[in-house]
């Protein structure tokens, strides 16, 4: 009898959770993370690690199952691993990155870990979004716990300070959101999102947020939160006055002028109108909208990327109209961004030579494949949990019962390909932690939307009414 068979002879929910703790990783025997995937039937390549990002939605379940010793450890290790000497080539990155992944090594009978922070990556990319993560899951186990005293050890407080240090400090940058390279977030591979990703925008307002409330309030804390308390309220006017995209504001932009100057023009980023992307003026539903990709000077990425969007709904980045607004436009286009397999990571797919000049004609983001259109399981959490938040709990249980009719049998991959999701990917590793995590957090969620209390945030007033 094969694992796949021996597996199906449990509940999903049991497969799920044995598989979750074989896949946890010991370090003097604590345990402190778990590894990417467990598919003894591909090269480990970097996948034997634990990857800060992916290990949040496990995170989340630990919490919630009250297993808060794997989260304190992870957050104690990665403390440490923040001021690991790194550099590439001749250059030593700045302190204040967490690494993209760290894994346990022996030599001579004593474990060491070693990190990632993008140097041993495939195309050196920073991984901007783990130090993101990273302050959202400490917050997270400070509210799973009732207990502050962690996230105000020093080291806590200077981890938080060096990454607050990166994203807020001076910049050659009029605009309130953060500007990233390609490849920075859990799209880690070239697509055309450098600049002020949505994902990496919405990651950062919950930062902020979460930073907030675990700051100590004396000295250089103070004047942090008095720093972040200037950006909240400018940064939620700017994504949710020129990042929303609905039918009204499509037709706004299709009769911009212009090469307009001065402080009063209404086309503020010189968005050409020729821009607007063929499928969209069909695509776009009469109820209902989204926030782009990416906004900058002369360009507006007219995508529709799945993390971002739920997670502005998650932290409350988008107002609770548009909130409304993003869930009706999925329910509306279900079979295009959920299919058979929630949930597509972007949409569309870019193709031709577009995906020539864009991805560089990477072989693994081809079109409807990985991040180029491909459906990834680990967005179900999220989408479950956007519409538990705007009152739409059945999308998320019937996105889930989608989910479960076929990841156990597929051996729970990374990743689907195909425009509805259908096929396995071509490269997916199987046996994949946030795969399995994913689904787990879903059904925590469904079954008690208290928990969402952990991940999410409610309107900050205070910076809405500091934005108006």
């Amino acid at each position: 009898m094969n694992r796949s068979t021996k597996q199906a002879e449990k509940t999903l929910q049991e497969q799920a959770e044995q598989l979750l703790e074989e896949a946890i990783i010991y370090y003097r025997d604590r345990p402190i993370g778990a590894v990417a995937a467990r598919d003894s039937e591909a090269d480990a390549l970097n996948y034997d690690q634990c990857f800060i990002r992916d290990f949040v939605p496990a995170a989340f379940v630990f919490l919630i199952q009250g297993k808060t010793d794997i989260v304190y450890n992870f957050l104690i290790e990665t403390v440490a691993l923040q001021k690991q000497e790194r550099r590439i080539d001749c250059y030593q990155p700045p302190p204040g990155l967490m690494p993209a992944s760290f894994k346990v090594e022996s030599l001579e009978g004593e474990q060491y870990l070693i990190a990632d922070f993008g140097d041993r990556a495939i195309g050196r990319v920073t991984p901007i979004d783990s130090c993101l993560w990273w302050i959202i899951l400490l917050r997270a186990y400070v509210k799973a716990t009732d207990d502050f005293s962690l996230a105000h050890r020093k080291e806590f407080q200077e981890a938080l300070n060096f990454i607050l240090d990166i994203c807020l400090g001076p910049q050659f940058e009029m605009f309130p959101t953060l500007l990233v390279p390609d490849g920075a977030c859990m799209i880690d591979r070239r697509m055309g999102i450098s600049g002020y990703p949505l994902e990496i925008q919405s990651l950062f307002y919950a930062a902020l947020r979460a930073a907030r409330e675990l700051l100590i309030p004396q000295k250089e804390g103070e004047m942090l939160i008095k720093t972040i308390n200037n950006r909240l309220g400018s940064f939620v006017y700017h994504i949710r006055s020129y990042y929303w995209l609905d039918l009204k504001q499509l037709n706004a932009i299709h009769r911009y002028k212009s090469d307009q100057f001065g402080e009063s023009v209404v086309n503020k980023f010189n968005i050409y109108p020729d821009s607007i992307p063929y499928w969209l003026t069909e695509w776009m539903p009469d109820r209902g909208g989204y926030l782009a990709g990416n906004l900058g000077p002369g360009r507006m990425d007219f995508r529709f990327f799945s993390l971002g969007n739920l997670m502005s709904i998650i932290v409350s980045l988008a107002s609770e109209e548009q909130c409304q607004g993003i869930i009706d436009l999925i329910d509306q286009r279900w079979q295009d961004l959920v299919g058979r397999m929630p949930m597509k990571i972007c949409f569309p797919a870019v193709d031709g030579v577009a995906w020539q000049i864009i991805t560089g004609s990477d072989p693994k983001n081809t079109p409807w494949s990985y991040h180029n259109g491909g459906s990834w399981p680990i967005m179900l959490w999220m989408l479950v949990a956007a519409a538990q938040i705007v009152g739409r709990a059945d999308l998320g249980e019937k996105a889930l019962a989608i989910a479960q009719s076929r990841l156990a049998e597929d051996e729970w991959p990374e990743y689907y390909d195909g425009k509805n999701g259908r096929l396995i990917g071509k490269s997916a590793r199987k046996y994949q932690t946030w795969t399995i995590a994913g689904v787990l957090l879903a059904q925590l969620l469904l079954e008690n939307p208290k928990h969402l209390s952990l991940i999410g945030f409610e309107e900050d007033t205070e910076a809405v009414a500091c934005a108006i």
